[in-house]
Parts: C-alpha cells; structure tokens; sequence
C-alpha cells in the first residue's frame, strides 16, 4: 500500500483529501504558500470589518441533506448560520426591487404584484423551481448513491426542458422591461448562466439549505482545517512548492522554495493547473489536450475588483446580495457596466463592529488591464482609489443616500492580489482553456491525471471545472476513494 501523501495547497480539495487521507491511514501533509488555510475560500480583517473574497451562498446548511453530512464529515459543520431570506435582489434606478425570495409562495405574489401581465411567465419560473426541488438533483446527484442517482436520472426526463435556455433566454419572456432587465442578472449579474443551475439552487433555498456562515469564508476554513489536524494530519504554512520530483514516470515528492525536499508515494495538487503542470512539472507530461488547456488565454474578463467597504451604517435590514440597476452606462477599470452587483453582511453582527456594516462591490474588469499597471505601483494603486470612489458616488446616488460621509474603511482587491496570494495565473478562478462542462462537475472523477505520470493528481477547480466549494472540497474525497480503491482498502468517511 501506498501509505504517504504530500498535498500541494490548502484549499478545499486540498484539505479535503488531507481529512479523508487520514481517516483512511494515510500519511499526509499539504504545504501551503500562504499562512492561512482556504486558498480561494479567504476572508480578512480591517480595523473591525471583515471582508470576505469568497462566499455567496453556502450550500448543504439544512442537517436533512446528503450535503450537510459531507460539510459535518469534513468539520465545518455544525455551525451559527445567519438566515438569507431571498437568492438575490435587483433594485431599479427609481427604488423599484425585484426581491427573489427563496419562499415561493413570496414570491409568486410579489412577481405577480410588480407585473400582472407576466403571470403565465411567472408560473412557469415557480414551476421550474418546484420541480427542482422534488428531484433534488444537486444534492442527490452529487452526493447520492448510485441508486440515488439512477433515482434522480429518472426524475429529471421532464426537467430537461430547462437545461438549454441561459438567464437572458428566459428574460427574454417577460413583457416587463424592469423583470426583463433585471432578471438575467439574478445570477451573479452573468446572463449566459445556465437556466437550470438557477432553479436547482433555488430548489436548494426553499428549504433553508442556503445560508451564510457566521464569519464568513475564513471561519469556515478554519473549521476544516481544525478537523484535519485533529486527525493528526500536518499542515506546513508559507512553504510554496516549487517542483514536483519525479522518477520513471512517478511522482516522488516535492521541492519547496527554501530548497528542502519532501518524499511521499503519492503527490495530490490542489494548486493553479498552470501552475502545476507547466512550472512544477516543467511542461514534461503533456499531450495536445493538455498543452491546450495550459494556453494563455487571450485575457480574462471575470470579477476581477473588488471594493470592499466598512461603513457607519445599520445594513441588517438590506438583502444579502443585490444588483443595482444604473441610469445609464460607467466605466469602471476599463470595463463598460449599466449595474453593480454587491453582498450586503447585515445578515451577520460578526462582520463589522456594532451598528455598521460591511459591503463588498464586485466589478468585472481584464487581467491584462491590472497586469500592465502592476508595472507602475503608483498607478496600480491610484486605479484602485478611483475605482472605490466611482463606487461610493455611485452608491450614495442610488440605494445608499449619505454613505458616502459614512465610508470608514475602504479595501479594493484586483486579479492581481488574488494571484500574488493565492498563487494562480490570471487571478481568481482562472480554470483549463475549455469550455464549462456541467457533466464534469456532476459526473466528473473529481480528479485528473496526467500522461505519462504516475501517482500524481490534480483536485480542486482545474479538476472539478466549477467555483463551488463543495465541488472543489468532494474532489478531495473522491481522489482518497479511488486511492482506497487501489490499494485494496475499504474506504472510510468518519
């Protein structure tokens, strides 16, 4: 039996194959570059604030899902919860706010009191929804038995009429044009979403399954990397790997930065695939489709700033998350916007000192724009401060009159903050140079190997092809699976 693993990088799947390594008699250690555990999962303090990079809605917090026992096993839950009451809200120019309450009965009357002539439309989005929630795909398909998901398979004949539509191509039936504005934009402001990872969340928020965690991302990494050092697994912060070593096509170990050299008989990287494959590994085990996936993208237009903000303000009766509708176009860091998508904290007291709150801003912007000022840091950070004040003006002109007086911290974060930190190329979740395959991250292995190499594997985002947590963290699992499964072990999840 292989009995040693050296994990590269204390993100979730990281951590994950650490705790279920351990619970299966691995030996195991992860080296981490920076000094915190969560890579991507990341939150931070300023002057009482706190600011969360991460967490939009978690997952898996009702105790009855397949889910919820996946967070218990990997120690992150149970935990203090705070309560979203809707998916998203969209607020018009004029005040006027679409509210996507998770309560469906809620939510039918208050879409069916913003525009009566949508009525049939509306019907068949709360359709949509219930139907989702009586299959329970993502819980049971990601989570479930074979059975489950042979159940499952079954059930969802009839939903696959919404697998093709995105968000703008069911926008596009509403006559209202404040509901047809605002609704493409309920997911994460990206109106080529896919229509059906919509409903199946949605299906996931009508029974409380989708919460915040107290705290915010930080805690929550906190918590699982307690359970994995509880097992007695070791975690080595601030030790970037710099090679992985290599002998007759296996992986032997590692190199780190300070020139120390690390033996195990199997080599599990939860680090940026680029990073892994063409820099660790020296570009050696590739084939086309590899090269492919580790070319430079063109550029990455993704949420590349975020302008967090502590304010002197009471936020606990504003939604969770909110897109504000603008009059008209800005320009923000170079990138052309009529709307701001943001999260609101009031839901959580821990996250500003009391009676303020906390505000993050998220604003597409290019890779290669904050690339090229990170050569001039005067001009790095001057863009930073205009993008914040753009920000603050225009809250204080739409949702938010008088909050420009009560801003008291201000943290702007770029694409480049997230690679000097985090460690990946092209900032935040920057995956393989493909297209987006739902069948990868719910029929996936949940990890990838290489050509030509033996015992070396890549959980996490390159693998799993998706930004939730829970995806990149079950990597981690199904990677120590399929090591029991080979060595002739039974695997044990508590």
């Amino acid at each position: 039996m292989k009995k040693s693993i050296i994990v590269i990088g204390a993100g979730m799947g990281g951590l994950a194959a650490g705790i279920y390594g351990r619970l299966n008699g691995f030996d195991t250690t992860i080296f981490e570059m920076h000094s915190l555990p969560g890579g991507q999962c990341c939150s931070w303090k300023r002057k009482g604030y706190t600011f969360d990079g991460c967490i939009h809605h978690l997952m898996g917090c009702d105790p009855s899902t397949k889910l919820y026992s996946f967070w218990e096993e990997l120690g992150a839950m149970p935990r203090t919860l705070g309560e979203t009451k809707e998916c998203v809200s969209v607020a018009a120019p004029d005040g006027t706010t679409f509210n996507d309450w998770w309560d469906i009965g809620l939510l039918d009357a208050h879409m069916k009191n913003l525009s009566p002539a949508d009525s049939e439309v509306i019907d068949d989005y709360i359709g949509g929804i219930r139907d989702f929630a009586e299959v329970d795909l993502l819980d049971n398909v990601m989570f479930g038995s074979m059975g489950d998901i042979a159940k499952a398979g079954v059930s969802t004949v009839p939903l696959l009429k919404w697998f093709k539509p995105t968000m703008e191509d069911f926008a596009r039936r509403f006559k209202d044009p404040f509901l047809a504005r605002a609704f493409p934009l309920v997911e994460y402001s990206t109106p080529i979403s896919p229509f059906f990872l919509h409903l199946a969340k949605h299906a996931s928020g009508i029974k409380g399954d989708i919460q915040w965690p107290e705290g915010g991302a930080l805690g929550l990494a906190k918590s699982i990397e307690k359970r994995y050092k509880d097992l007695g697994g070791e975690v080595v912060y601030k030790s970037p790997v710099v090679k992985i070593l290599t002998d007759a096509g296996k992986a032997t170990g590692v190199k780190l930065s300070d020139g120390s050299v690390h033996r195990a008989d199997v080599v599990i990287s939860n680090a940026d695939g680029r990073k892994t494959i063409m820099d660790m590994l020296g570009g050696e085990f590739v084939d086309k489709k590899i090269n492919l996936w580790c070319s430079e993208p063109e550029d990455v237009t993704n949420w590349g700033v975020h302008v967090f903000l502590g304010v002197d303000r009471d936020l606990s009766e504003e939604p969770s998350a909110l897109v504000q509708l603008l009059d008209g176009p800005v320009t923000i860091a170079e990138h052309t916007t009529d709307s701001l998508e943001m999260q609101i904290f009031g839901m959580d007291p821990t996250m500003a000192p009391e009676g303020k709150g906390t505000i993050k801003v998220e604003l597409f912007s290019s890779y290669s724009y904050w690339k090229g000022l990170s050569e001039d840091r005067a001009r790095y950070d001057e863009e930073k401060q205009m993008a914040a004040e753009q920000v603050i003006d225009l809250l204080d002109s739409t949702r938010f009159p008088g909050i420009k007086s009560q801003v008291e911290v201000v943290d702007v974060s770029t694409l480049m903050t997230w690679e000097r930190f985090m460690g990946g190329t092209h900032g935040f979740m920057v995956g393989p140079k493909k297209k987006f395959s739902p069948n990868k991250m719910f029929f996936g292995k949940g990890y990838f190997t290489l050509p030509g190499l033996e015992d070396m594997y890549m959980v996490g985002t390159w693998a799993t092809e998706a930004g939730a947590l829970f995806a990149n963290a079950q990597s981690g699992k199904k990677t120590i699976e399929m090591l029991c499964k080979k060595n002739g072990i039974g695997f044990r999840s508590s």
